[in-house]
Formats: C-alpha cells, structure tokens, sequence
C-alpha cells in the first residue's frame, strides 16, 4: 500500500469519527466509541515503555491515577481551564515518574516489574485512606455535561497520541528503544545509553498515561480516588496491546476496539466479573499461540489471500 493512499483510508477514518456523534444520536453507543479512543490512548502510552523499550512497566495505573487526580483537581478545585488541567495532570505524571524514574531502573528483569507494580498499589491503599469518599462534579457542571464535547475531547488526543507513537517509531530514538528490547547489553556495548533511552521512554509514556487519566477524570461524574489506581487501568493496557500487537501503530488501535467490543458484549451475557476471566484465558492463548497479536493474523491473512490471488 502507497503511503497516499495510506494516508487517504486514515483520513477517510478521522472524518467518519468526526461525523459519527452526528449521525448516531445513542449515548450508549456514544460511550462505547469513547472508550476505545480512551483505551488507544492508554495501551499507546503503555506499548512505547512495554512495547519498544521492552520494560514491562505494571505501575501504568500509578501514573494515569496521578494525571486523573491532579487534572480534576486543577480543573474542578482550582478553576483552571480544562486544557490547562489535562496538561497539568500529565506533568504531574511525568514529574513523579522522573522521580521514580533513577532508582527504578537500577532494577532490572522480575524485580522492576514486580517494583511497579506495588508502587501502584501502594498508592491505591493511601488514597483509599485519606480520601475515601468519591469527588462529584458541582451541579453548575452537571447541568451543562455534554458526552459529545467529552468525545470529541478525546478524539483529539487519541490522534496526537498515535501520530506522536508514528513519529517515535521511524526516529532514532526509535531505533534506539527497539535496540534496548532487543538485547540491552548489545546496545550498551555498541555505545547506546541506556539509562538515558529508558528515562525518555518513561517520561513519554508516563506523560500519556496521566493525559488518558487526565481525561478519565473530565468524563466521570464521579471519582472514587484511589480508584483511578486499580490494577485494572494497568492490565486493561498490557492485554490490549499484547492482543492487538506489540511494539506496534496498529496493534494497540485494534486491540482496543476489539477490548471494548467484547467488554461489552460479554458483561451482558455473561454475570459480573465473569468476563474478566475470559480477558485473562484469551491473553493466556494470544501469548502462546499468536505472539505478534491480531495485527499478526490480519497479515498472514493477507498474505495467504495474496498467494491465493496469485496462484489463481
């Protein structure tokens, strides 16, 4: 495929996301569409450290909590305007991470994940004490929330937000990052820094996280805080990706809308909770038998369809 016409089916995409709260008037439908613009956001931010640095981070919910946190409460509390609140909360974000950042990558393979992930609960158990009860939208905003402006919100990021994982893909710090999954010891010894490569990396990704909680926190009516740092918001990521494709544009894009789909449909066919289950037995079968994820199969899929055409 030409980059043109590349470049034509991903604008013809943008425009009919554009019309599509004009077209469809449900809100559930509505709601489904902002969900999986969420979640591209979220699992891209995740797939740049996990993804193309290969350091598999699972205290993403410790930073899309503190950008949900510092956004509402810029916005709601101190009465700044909401782009300026989502830029805070992603700053927030990425300040803590540098913070983390130096002793967190002094560990290395089991010990940073499991060091992560427990940063993440930790902060969980604290909010949950000093701030236990959920922080509600002031009925001056209620009567004006608006789930299209909230859309269309999202929309916006969840473009910049793959346009900027393009640009990082086909850089050198790209390279460098891939060159780090790959084998970090062959890269430090053909003169790559490490360190320096997986801060940046860090800071990126961690940047996103706090915009996608950024933006969480401006569509909730309300936030339970601690809840903004359930392990969920860090496992929803991870099986989106690994899914969709690892290390990849599209994957994260295809794994998102295929999460929110099957969310849906099985929470309402299935009791509650049960699908959480099935998330985890269909990470389980993508891992051992389609490590490159459904972006793998859409391209053995084309490729057996043009060895088909040509054999014809």
């Amino acid at each position: 495929m030409t980059t043109a016409k590349r470049l034509l089916i991903n604008a013809g995409i943008i425009v009919l996301l554009i019309l599509m709260p004009l077209i469809i008037k449900r809100s559930d439908i509505i709601t489904w569409f902002y969900l999986t613009l969420l979640y591209i956001i979220s699992s891209h931010s995740w797939n740049i450290i996990g993804g193309f640095a290969g350091q598999q981070n699972l205290g993403h919910a410790a930073f899309f909590g503190a950008g949900a946190l510092a956004a509402r409460y810029i916005w709601l509390h101190f009465g700044l305007p909401l782009p300026l609140a989502l830029l805070g909360g992603a700053v927030v974000a990425t300040a803590f991470a540098m913070i983390i950042g130096f002793p967190a990558f002094r560990l290395k393979g089991i010990y940073f994940v499991i060091g992560t992930l427990v940063l993440a609960e930790i902060l969980r158990l604290v909010f949950d004490t000093i701030l236990p009860r959920a922080d509600v939208m002031p009925m001056s905003l209620l009567a004006t929330y608006s789930l299209v402006s909230r859309y269309y919100v999202t929309l916006l990021f969840a473009v910049l937000t793959v346009g900027v994982v393009y640009w990082i893909s086909r850089s050198r710090l790209g390279l460098g990052l891939m060159s780090l999954r790959e084998d970090e010891e062959a890269a430090e010894a053909s003169g790559v820094n490490t360190r320096k490569y997986k801060l940046v990396a860090f800071a990126v990704s961690t940047f996103i996280a706090g915009l996608a909680g950024g933006l969480y926190a401006y569509y909730g009516v309300a936030i339970k805080p601690g809840g903004v740092f359930e392990p969920v918001w860090t496992f929803d990521a991870v099986i989106i990706v690994f899914v969709g494709g690892v290390g990849t544009i599209v994957g994260p894009i295809i794994g998102s809308v295929f999460f929110v789909l099957l969310q849906q449909f099985l929470s309402v066919y299935l009791p509650g909770g049960i699908h959480v289950a099935v998330f985890g037995v269909l990470f389980i079968i993508v891992v051992l038998f389609l490590p490159g994820g459904l972006i793998e199969l859409v391209t053995r899929l084309r490729g057996n369809f043009a060895r088909g055409g040509q054999t014809n």
